[in-house]
């Protein structure tokens, strides 16, 4: 039986690549001639390094950035055999992960640590980068990255903008005499699993500043703020990003990523799917086990599972989901092609043991699941 593992991570709890490692166990203890290959997978936020680098033969490098709030960390980032081209996942110098509940606040955080990883990867000779951009703890509409690169941003008097999106309501002039110029000849495709615009009453301010740290009047600020960036942006280097799908990404880094690095915006499920070559695994597979910490009626629109279920149905291979949840409208997937989805948790327990116990439990899951698709065949 020839069966593929293609999970995402199950948030702050296991990573993808350990999701598949679990699975795996419980395949094998029921049916151990079984032909499994682990293909963990992403989204485009958390995850993005281990489903690209390391399944395509690349390397993990590291450098020192500044985090969310300017203090020195070391991050991660990829390289991919071709030495070309660099994977960066933006949480991992710019993300929500890397601060306190009380640390939070949008208004001064920044993606200057992003600039900077990318910085590190043009240092290594890459011009192709892969960006994931979820997580983030950051509303600057990507400035702090921009920065890091060589753009300045400039008040009324010359002088350069603090950190964070609380400072860009005084712009005056984006400045670009000064930029790196090995950007001139990069490319930058953006794995983005949001379709929000840069601003407005969805855009990134509005529906994601509060779990940022934002209280209602600084919401009203920071978009404020991000509409006279955008319209800076408009005037100074003629391109529009404020309604674009996916500009609001990341605290409006989407859209900084347009506007400064004249990036391409593709759905994060479909541009890791398509880098993978997962339909080159899928012609020969006999079932696919998926899955992620909530499996609910938000999955059918754009989520892993979505993108996978319906490239699995092109293929006529049954996809299976497990989650640590089904919440309501999980009982839809089939609309995509996910033929069953079973929950992790197999009996009364709190949210913190199933958590700490979410191995195990995915183990004995499929190890239970194995036992029935043999029993039937047999």
């Amino acid at each position: 039986m020839n069966i593929v593992l293609a999970p995402d991570s199950f948030k702050e709890c296991l990573s993808a690549t350990e999701v598949a490692q679990a699975m795996a166990q419980g395949i094998l203890e029921v049916v151990p001639e079984a032909n499994i290959k682990q293909i963990p997978i992403s989204d485009g936020g958390e995850g993005l390094l281990d489903a690209l680098v390391l399944p395509l033969g690349g390397t993990i490098k590291s450098t020192e950035v500044q985090d969310p709030l300017g203090r020195l960390i070391t991050a991660e980032y990829g390289l991919l055999p071709d030495g070309k081209t660099a994977v960066i996942e933006m949480a991992k110098a710019s993300g929500l992960e890397l601060l306190t509940p009380a640390e939070k606040n949008p208004l001064i955080t920044t993606t200057y640590g992003t600039g900077q990883l990318a910085r590190a990867a043009l240092d290594q000779g890459c011009d192709r980068f892969i960006l994931g951009i979820g997580g983030s703890a950051t509303n600057d509409g990507g400035v702090g990255m921009a920065q890091a690169l060589g753009y300045r941003f400039l008040d009324g008097e010359g002088n350069e903008l603090p950190p964070g999106g609380g400072s860009l309501g005084n712009l005056v002039t984006i400045d670009s005499s000064h930029v790196d110029p090995r950007i001139k000849n990069a490319s930058f495709t953006v794995a983005c699993d949001v379709s929000n615009p840069f601003i407005g009453a969805t855009g990134a301010s509005k529906i994601y500043g509060p779990q940022k740290g934002a209280k209602p009047d600084m919401v009203e600020l920071l978009d404020a703020n991000l509409q006279h960036l955008a319209e800076t942006i408009s005037q100074q280097l003629k391109v529009d990003i404020a309604q674009v799908p996916g500009s609001g990404a990341a605290g409006g880094l989407g859209g900084g990523l347009l506007a400064f690095f004249q990036g391409h915006l593709k759905q994060g499920i479909e541009l890791i799917l398509q880098t993978l070559e997962l339909d080159k695994h899928l012609q020969n597979a006999d079932l696919v086990f998926t899955g992620e910490g909530k499996i609910d009626g938000q999955t059918l629109y754009g989520k892993t599972i979505a993108g996978l279920g319906r490239l699995a149905q092109k293929h006529n291979v049954p996809v299976i989901a497990v989650a640590g949840k089904l919440g309501e409208g999980s009982e839809n997937l089939a609309q995509i092609g996910v033929t069953a989805s079973f929950s992790i948790v197999n009996g009364p327990m709190t949210l913190s043991d199933s958590m700490a116990n979410a191995g195990p439990l995915i183990q004995k899951q499929l190890s239970q699941i194995m036992r029935c698709i043999t029993l039937s065949i047999k």
